[in-house]
């Protein structure tokens, strides 16, 4: 028996396909929902996890440092972090290496890391001009507002390179080097098919970028485009996050906690018990092998069902912060909030030495350095990192920077006169010239670097605080390479006054690296995500006047439609649990369709009426390729399958008529 409402849809449905009718302002196919719907799958009927793998390699790829961690499935409580890399710098530990890349002058890939770094540094000035050297290049995926498969990126001598090549490249070295670490270890050749590999990106990113990251895994044959499963994109917080669930208390300086710990009394500086658990980090780093126990860590067992805490990751590009809530028996996460912050990593403090560099030598004597003399550009910004990593809220000697001889001898030539000549004549007092040939920075000045970045984060953190999701924080974990900074630990505490405890994990550059491996080992650990935006297409629906705009109107065979309706999937902030679904149908609007392609919108706001709103983007495609499946049904209904809870947007479909698997992709990259 059919109820009265249920006609009404059908005769909708019905006249809907008798009526196929073209939205006019936005030139998208008239798409008429048939019936919208969300399904909660149940966990029997589960995506299906893909073939078994024998390791889990993660691959932190940071923006100014990248590493590799792995895992045996059998013994998933042991994580190994990938071999020491050659080279290093001192008061860095060498546990990841530089993100930097050479490419030979006819763009061959030559090296990464330390080893591309030295290299280029040696090479003779007339010749480097020709090398393609590369680095920080990953904030470009997050900066660039129409990123696609050919974005450009700069080599330091101004050349331009495919970015896809350089992140392809860069795939390809990390994963020779964990295969042949494997083999080394298993004492037989790693097949590359037993690997499964999760690459980590930060929660911020929008959709493009994180397919971005994909479509280079695929060109550097780290996974092949038949077997996507075998790739996992991992958001660095919540790998952060799944990480502290195993700390134990001697494996964390705890900012917040009044009795001794480590062996530093609270009244001792922030920095000392930073300084006191890097060198137990240091005794501990000769064994490479990291026991995380089975056991949930101390901190943990003080963490109660509902309990909520916040993971602040600060790297060297970007600052992303997400709150999770725990969910007991099985200590699943479930997110709170949508994942925010922004560009505020550590980089920005490099940029603040730059302006001020600019100021004391004039921007036009800098931009032609780093052109002609980019060797030495690079050793300056070196010798400016172990500086900057010395600053602290108490210290009261100046900082010494080397200025590399070039920097000296290319100013003398281009100004005619010498660089302390351009201290003294510059207004900045607190940088001065010493005699060894140094820039000497007070401390003042160097805290000053620091000064907008940390302001980003702590207003950022601030608003975070009022939202009401975010109410009765238990535990602040500060992870990422940034998070070592006593300036940035110290701004921290401040804002909090105490309403949560600060924990900083010792080893904190690879906190995201071990917690990728345990996320690569068992994905549905996170089972509740928040979607960022709101996602959706344009439809067409029945004009009911007084509700719809009169020029939304258009009238096809005497029917009425309102054009470019928002069919909302999923809306910004809305809660999804990992394997729901989100149900559509759509049909081909000719018989012989091949394709059906259909534009998805997206917009930051929770609701939105129509595509055309401000506010409301193209953002992507959905591609249903229904060849092969015509079938001799009097209409054909593809039903589209959407999943938004995992890291990354999926899509599946079938012919209803016949049952069969239609294959249906995704886009976010291809304009």
């Amino acid at each position: 028996m059919m109820t009265e409402k249920e006609t009404a849809a059908e005769k909708i449905l019905t006249d809907a396909m008798a009526n196929p009718s073209p939205a006019k302002s936005m030139g998208d196919p008239g798409i008429t929902p048939l019936s919208p719907s969300h399904i909660q799958q149940t966990d029997t009927d589960q995506v299906p996890s893909g073939p078994s793998f024998v390791v889990v390699v993660a691959i932190d790829f940071g923006t100014t440092s990248s590493g590799y961690a792995y895992a045996f499935a059998k013994e998933p409580e042991c994580i190994h972090t990938m071999r020491r890399w050659e080279g290093g710098d001192p008061g860095v530990s060498n546990q990841k290496t530089p993100t930097t890349i050479l490419l030979t002058p006819d763009r061959k890939f030559h090296s990464f890391g330390y080893a591309a770094r030295d290299f280029y540094h040696d090479l003779d000035p007339s010749e480097s001009k020709q090398w393609l050297y590369l680095e920080k290049f990953k904030m470009k995926l997050h900066t660039t507002a129409n990123l696609s498969i050919d974005t450009d990126l700069h080599a330091a001598n101004g050349k331009r390179v495919k970015a896809l090549d350089i992140f392809a490249y860069a795939l390809a070295f990390f994963k020779e080097q964990a295969l042949k670490e494997l083999s080394d270890q298993t004492g037989a050749e790693f097949d590359n098919n037993d690997v499964r590999w999760v690459i980590t990106v930060p929660a911020i990113w929008k959709m493009p970028a994180k397919q971005f990251m994909r479509e280079a895994a695929y060109k550097s044959g780290l996974v092949s485009r038949e077997s996507p499963e075998q790739l996992i994109i991992a958001l660095e917080p919540e790998a952060a996050s799944i990480y502290c669930r195993k700390l134990r208390l001697h494996q964390m300086v705890d900012l917040g906690s009044l009795t001794t710990q480590n062996g530093c009394s609270p009244t001792d500086n922030v920095g000392s018990g930073m300084t006191q658990a890097k060198e137990l980090v240091r005794r501990n780093r000769q064994s490479r092998t990291f026991l995380v126990e089975n056991v949930v860590g101390e901190l943990w067992s003080e963490l109660e069902e509902g309990d909520r805490y916040v993971v602040v990751d600060c790297g060297g590009g970007t600052v992303d912060l997400t709150v999770h809530q725990i969910r007991l028996p099985e200590g699943h996460l479930k997110e709170l909030y949508k994942a925010s912050g922004g560009p505020y990593g550590s980089l920005g403090i490099d940029y603040e030495f730059e302006k001020l560099l600019c100021k004391i030598f004039g921007q036009d004597f800098i931009d032609q350095f780093k052109i002609k003399r980019p060797a030495a550009w690079v050793d300056l910004m070196i010798a400016f990192e172990s500086r900057k990593r010395a600053a602290a809220p108490d210290r009261t000697n100046p900082l010494n920077i080397n200025l590399p001889f070039s920097f000296i001898d290319y100013y003398k030539k281009f100004r005619g006169h010498s660089v302390e000549h351009a201290l003294r004549k510059s207004n900045v007092d607190f940088v001065k010239w010493s005699s060894q040939g140094m820039l000497r920075m007070s401390p003042e000045a160097m805290n000053s670097l620091f000064k907008s970045t940390i302001d980003h984060i702590i207003q950022h953190l601030t608003e975070l605080f009022e939202k009401p999701e975010v109410s009765n924080i238990k535990f602040l974990f500060l992870v990422g390479g940034f998070a070592e900074s006593s300036l940035l630990q110290l701004a921290v505490q401040d804002m909090l006054q105490g309403r949560s405890r600060i924990i900083i994990p010792h080893d904190v550059g690879l906190t995201i690296l071990k917690g990728a491996v345990l996320f690569g080992l068992d994905p549905s650990i996170i089972n509740v995500r928040r979607s960022p935006l709101t996602y959706g297409v344009g439809v067409l629906n029945r004009f009911v006047e007084g509700k719809h705009p009169p020029e939304k109107l258009l009238v096809k065979d005497g029917t009425r439609w309102c054009t470019d309706v928002f069919d909302t999937f999923i809306a910004a902030d809305q809660s999804v649990a990992l394997g729901e679904m989100v149900k559509r149908s759509y049909t081909p609007a000719k018989p012989a369709q091949q394709v059906i392609v259909i534009h998805v919108y997206c917009s930051e706001k929770e609701k939105a009426g129509f595509i055309s709103e401000p506010g409301v983007r193209k953002c992507g495609t959905l591609r249903l390729d229904v060849s092969g499946t015509e079938s001799t049904a009097p209409r054909r209904e593809i039903q589209t399958l959407m999943q938004f809870g995992d890291t990354e947007i999926r899509a599946m479909a079938v012919d209803v008529s016949t049952g069969r698997t239609v294959k249906a992709s995704i886009d976010f990259l291809s304009h």
